[in-house]
């Protein structure tokens, strides 16, 4: 099985969600197939159709997260010797050479990835531009018209 890297936070985000299908999510859809079986011909029975159909989301979900974080592998950028490079984890916050635009991004997990929150996959492109760099080093980022480069600002490791 191959682990897929995840930050801590991305972990707690997991987590929570699960705990909310399994213990808020999972116990009101048990009890709306109950009350929608009192009504009688199951056939016809539109709630209870709707509760089920809601019921198996919610199980397809949870079987989802559960494989996710069995192959989750946590990085901790603080505990990896990063030597003021980018690393997994890492915030980066760079200006666009061209235009002077200041963005700053963190490195994250497939699953985590946001760009509305400034979270790119460490699988994009961005983000594979910037691995391994340093404060001040270039980063050029290919995109469909044509190469981006950023100065890399600053480097957090939260």
């Amino acid at each position: 099985m191959n682990k897929e890297p995840i930050t801590k936070s991305g972990v707690e985000v997991l987590k929570a969600e699960l705990h909310k299908l399994t213990h808020e999510d999972r116990p009101r859809i048990i009890q709306a197939i109950a009350e929608a079986r009192e009504h009688g011909d199951l056939k016809e029975n539109a709630e209870y159709h709707a509760a089920r159909e809601q019921q198996g989301f919610a199980e397809g979900r949870i079987a989802e997260i559960e494989q996710r974080l069995g192959k989750a592998s946590v990085i901790d950028p603080l505990a990896v010797n990063a030597d003021g490079r980018i690393v997994f984890g890492a915030t980066v916050t760079m200006v666009n050479v061209a235009d002077d635009s200041e963005v700053c991004y963190q490195i994250v997990g497939v699953d985590e990835a946001d760009i509305k929150v400034g979270k790119v996959s460490y699988q994009s492109p961005i983000a594979r531009a910037m691995i391994g760099k340093e404060v001040d080093d270039d980063a050029v980022v290919p995109a469909p018209g044509g190469a981006i480069t950023y100065e890399i600002l600053k480097i957090e490791y939260v």
